[in-house]
Parts: C-alpha cells; structure tokens; sequence
C-alpha cells in the first residue's frame, strides 16, 4: 500500500493556522508531515537557531488519516539557506532538536559540500529561478551513496507561470543528473486548503469542472492548478 508524505509545511507563528494545515494533510490522505522551520543565516550579525515547538502544543489531538486506523504522525524540520560556507554548523546542538536536518545551498560549492560532507538529510533544490550551476553527477551520485534525498517544492509552480517553467526545468535536470533516483516532493505550503462545501462551481473552466464534480469532497480542481489554461492563476475557492 502506498503511503504519502509531505515533509515541508511550513512553520506558522498562527497556531490554528498550522493545526489547520495539518488537519488538510491528514484528509488527503499523508501519513506523516514535517513542520518546517526556515532559517537563513547573515554574515553581518549572529542568529539564534530556531527551537522547535513540541508537536502536543501545536495540536491537541492530532487527526486521524483519511482512509487509515492511525493518526497522523508529525515530524519536526529544520532548513538551513546556506550562502556562506560558516551558515551551517556541523556540530551545533540545536540542530539536534529537530527529526529531520535539511540545508538549501545557493552556490555550487556549498552545493557540492551538502552532497559530500554535511550530515543532513535533506538538500532542497531552488527551482523557482535558474540555478547558478549545472548538476553534476559525481557529487550527486555522492549524496546518494550517503542516503541524502533531494527535494523539490511545487508551491510556487501552481501560483505563477514563469515559476512554473523554471521548475519543471530545474527538475528535469535533476532528474537527469540522479537518474530519478532519492528525489521528493514536497508542497512548501503556507496556508491550508478549504475543504469544506458546497461550492459555486460555475466561474470554473470546464475541465476543472468536471473534475470537481468527480471528486466534490476535495474542492475545485482549479484550487491546485488548471490543465486547461497554462500560466492562469490558481482560482480561490469559492463558496456561497
């Protein structure tokens, strides 16, 4: 049996906000999510590494899976945006906190550090603009010999078009770089889809239409994205 995994909701300071997230992860069906905690350093004054917040003060009971017997289980993450090669701390106890340790390297050379030195289990590929380097293979094959994933947000290619092209680019190249090998994908979501009905589904094209009415529990298609009309913004849901 298949199982789905979201391991990138991004933190919220909004606590309802987040348990709403999370309770969305649940009703499709994701069996784990990570709550992620984004950090990016500066050269110019030191900053603390964010703490986790305990997952029981998040969410009281957490919910359980669509489709399944068990609640959902939820991981915490941190993402470390490295430009520096002192942004990331090898040894720092509070990256300890967290169950998963993900670093997003903006040059090639700490590219290259990611995949063959740093302890981490993530490396987060920027893909809603062109890379400043190419893939290459032998520190990918690298990452992957050390049981490094890499992963890829589809967030931004459901909200812009020109985002959208530099995705499905940058991931084709890593694809072909890695053979399609230790690569997810992750949502980056910041804010919770509205599950709730009925719908007016009437200002939808109608592809996205038809697809709604297939699946009404899961709100209009066009919430996701439209197949119909590349590069149309994603509709907001709409009630009455």
């Amino acid at each position: 049996m298949a199982v789905f995994m979201d391991l990138n909701l991004v933190f919220s300071a909004d606590r309802s906000h987040l348990q709403s997230m999370i309770e969305t992860a649940a009703h499709l069906g994701f069996s784990t999510v990570a709550v992620n905690y984004v950090f990016e350093p500066s050269t110019k004054k030191k900053q603390e590494i964010p703490s986790p917040v305990p997952i029981s003060e998040l969410i009281g009971q957490l919910p359980v899976v669509q489709g399944r017997s068990r609640p959902i289980r939820v991981l915490n993450r941190l993402t470390v945006v490295i430009s520096d090669v002192s942004h990331f701390r090898p040894t720092a106890p509070e990256y300890r906190c967290f169950d998963l340790l993900a670093v997003q390297p903006t040059t090639e050379k700490l590219f290259h550090a990611a995949c063959m030195l740093y302890d981490i289990d993530i490396i987060c590929i920027t893909v809603t603009e062109k890379l400043p380097f190419f893939f290459k293979r032998a520190p990918i094959y690298g990452a992957i010999d050390r049981g490094l994933v890499f992963e890829i947000s589809y967030a931004a290619a459901i909200r812009d078009s020109t985002m959208r092209r530099y995705t499905i680019a940058n991931a084709l190249c890593l694809m072909e770089s890695c053979k399609g090998k230790n690569v997810i994908l992750s949502s980056a979501a910041v804010k919770a889809l509205e599950l709730r009905g009925p719908y007016d589904i009437t200002n939808l094209c109608s592809v996205c239409r038809t697809q709604t009415l297939k699946n009404p529990s899961l709100g209009p298609a066009e919430a996701f994205y439209c197949m119909q009309k590349p590069g149309r913004q994603p509709a907001e849901f709409y009630t009455p």
